[in-house]
């Protein structure tokens, strides 16, 4: 591949479309204007498993739904049949020319429901617990290599620990949303998601109808971290409704039902071993991680798939033990498997680190593969916050009541690039249009993709119009696993070049082709994450009053978007420390706190000192911008380098996610 030279990409060009969202005309899902349009409030199982026998009253439900063709995804399946297999699950659905009317009818009908008992506790030692065959996307779910019995046993210094994460939840700002429209048999829908063309190939099989005969349109989409990636059940009960009532219908999912029907993290117990030698460098690595899923679908976590090459050893091993309970099904969520994952693994190393009175920097020096990239964000990032002459004893820095500690933690994301197709055609006023079917989640995708052309076609970033967001585009991949950028940029790309070099009016390229023969393995991007935590010894709280990240992924296109991404992603990582947590009723399978007032997330005030920073580290070896995704890797680490920080505190070890203060607080010295 051979780069171009750089005008527009690695600017901080301001976002395109911030005009639209700050003055409210940016179209999100719901807020698309269509005459005759109907509300449709969906009604959600009230138990967790049984079967619905009856609907008294004015719904769509299994009794009367139209057929649907076979799903890849059994809870697309909506109203198919009358199991139900957990709590929030949709039953039925009722149609108003309001959304008022719509609710209230929907309180006022009669279930006839015949309960079963039901499972939604995960426990390690469950007689039905298993090893899948693989675990997303499509990793072996089992790894050895060594003897790490017995390099365990004849470890110098060993750590045995167990780590849990409970259920989080994605909670975009924008709800899952979408307005469905028939015109004969062809489908319009409005819906917010991160991948238009798989949506509308998805929900055209279920109605059998061509790809070609669905049109997705998802213009702007208010967030997504995962849990939009794929068709979820509001486009099919939007569509559904539509045909069944010969009107548009318009599905917007509460709040509540956030919690249940669109995924969520699974929670994870981790049971991580370390054996090293006295001088820290590790001689065997034991991570076995055990997570949950739905009876109806299988979504195994890759909790323990980073492990396998982060760091060293001659002897390590990786597992992943799962269990069916009647609980919504897990999925993707933000960074999946490496968020939860490197919890374990970066407090394990700290706690090794501590044993061995190494400092924990050092130790993770000693023990890295040949990937300088992490080697130059842990020295860069040790030097950028001032970590050099830290007093590594723990609990024994003061500041009045407070007790201030300092943590850090390794960080790593892999660097993917999927198959994307891309148009461009020379418009007569000299400017170009290009166009490419991805998704911007509020990323800044639009304008990283402008910069892109306009490099590629040497033109000023005025001139160059992008039109994303429709599934009548070229197709492009999902906007997911850190991967949009790479994969766009890429298409974008060759159609430029490509209609440069033709003289043509229009161009078009798909990297399929170039993709497949690629050699992705071992590609990541890579960050070190440092963090300063003070805790009050009256009260118990957590305050994290420095946070800071030094990463290298490849090239930066903007440094505006992606200072953006990186502190998101951080403060994600400080919520999954401190303040998120699904708490689960086992009596009622459910998060009881499912709404965002009982739903912990940080909040400004939160906030403290935060700031990114990154290593210029091209590799146009991955695409020709030689950029790496950036979306996820500010999550992947943060949280253990709180949790690390909070042990310097006070040194107290808080293995049980999130760090609460009623963990804390008994144990405090006053």
């Amino acid at each position: 591949m051979t780069s171009t030279l750089s005008t527009s990409v690695g600017t901080p060009l301001a976002r395109l479309e911030g005009p639209e969202k700050v003055s409210g005309r940016a179209r999100y899902a719901a807020d698309h204007p269509v005459d005759g349009l109907a509300h449709a409030w969906i009604v959600l199982s009230p138990v967790a498993r049984g079967r619905l026998t009856a609907v008294r009253g004015e719904a769509i439900w299994h009794g009367n739904a139209p057929g649907l063709a076979d799903a890849d995804d059994p809870e697309l399946a909506v109203f198919q049949s009358d199991r139900i297999s957990y709590r929030g699950q949709p039953i039925a659905l009722v149609v108003a020319d309001t959304l008022e009317e719509a609710r209230e009818r929907a309180r006022s009908l009669w279930l006839d429901i015949d309960e079963e008992p039901h499972e939604a506790e995960l426990r390690t030692d469950h007689p039905e617990i298993y090893t899948p065959e693989t675990v997303n996307p499509g990793f072996p779910s089992e790894s050895t290599t060594g003897d790490v019995d017995s390099a365990l046993a004849g470890a110098a210094v060993t750590v045995d620990v167990t780590y849990t994460t409970p259920a989080l939840h994605n909670n975009p700002m924008e709800p899952h949303a979408t307005i469905a429209r028939w015109d004969g048999d062809d489908l319009t829908l409005y819906d917010s998601n991160q991948h238009p063309s798989g949506v509308a190939a998805t929900v055209g099989q279920l109605f059998g109808l061509q790809p070609d005969r669905v049109h997705v349109i998802t213009e702007h989409v208010g967030g997504g971290f995962g849990s939009k990636g794929t068709a979820r059940p509001n486009a099919v009960l939007a569509a559904m409704a539509a045909r069944v009532t010969g009107r548009p219908v318009k599905v917007v999912l509460p709040r509540q039902a956030m919690f249940s029907m669109v995924g969520h993290r699974t929670p994870t117990v981790q049971r991580i071993r370390l054996g090293a030698g006295r001088d820290g460098v590790l001689t065997a690595i034991d991570h076995l991680a055990f997570g949950q899923t739905s009876r109806l679908f299988e979504f195994a976590e890759q909790t323990a798939v980073v492990t396998r090459s982060m760091y060293s050893t001659p002897n390590r091993r990786t597992g992943h033990r799962l269990l069916r309970l009647d609980m919504p099904t897990p999925r993707w969520m933000r960074a999946p498997g490496e968020a939860p994952g490197m919890v374990a693994l970066e407090c394990a190393l700290d706690e090794l680190a501590t044993d061995l009175e190494i400092d924990p920097v050092e130790l993770r020096l000693r023990n890295i593969p040949d990937t300088p990239e992490y080697a130059d964000c842990l020295l860069a990032g040790a030097e950028r916050f001032g970590w050099s002459g830290r007093d590594p004893r723990p609990g024994v820095r003061r500041d009045g009541d407070w007790l201030v500690g300092t943590g850090m933690a390794g960080a790593t994301y892999p660097a993917m690039v999927q198959p994307s197709t891309a148009r461009v055609r020379q418009l007569d006023d000299g400017g170009y249009e290009v166009a490419i079917g991805a998704t911007d989640l509020g990323t800044g995708a639009r304008t990283i993709l402008t910069q892109i052309a306009a490099d590629a076609l040497s033109a000023e970033p005025g001139r160059v119009r992008i039109r994303i967001g429709d599934s009548t585009l070229p197709q492009a991949s999902v906007a997911g696993g850190s991967s949009g950028s790479a994969s766009w940029g890429w298409a974008v790309t060759g159609a430029c070049r490509a209609l440069l070099a033709s003289g043509a009016p229009e161009a078009f390229f798909d990297s399929t082709e170039l993709v497949e023969q690629q050699k992705q393995d071992g590609k990541h991007a890579f960050g070190a994450h440092f963090a300063e935590v003070r805790v009050d010894t009256v009260t118990g709280e957590i305050r994290v009053s420095r946070l800071f990240g030094m990463y290298a992924a490849g090239r930066i296109l903007n440094p505006r978007t992606a200072r953006a991404q990186f502190l998101g992603g951080m403060i994600m990582g400080m919520g999954m420390a401190l303040h998120e947590e699904g708490v689960l009723d086992p009596a009622l399978a459910t998060w009881i706190n499912h709404d965002l007032a009982e739903y912990h997330i940080p909040t400004h005030a939160d906030i403290e000192s935060i700031d990114a920073a990154w290593i210029d580290a091209p590799d146009e070896s991955l695409n020709p911008m030689g950029s790496k995704g950036i979306g996820e890797i500010g999550i992947v680490g943060s949280p253990a380098a709180i949790l690390n920080a909070l042990h310097h505190a006070t040194g107290l070890r808080i293995r049980d996610l999130p760090a609460r203060l009623d963990k804390l607080l008994p144990h405090l010295p006053i």
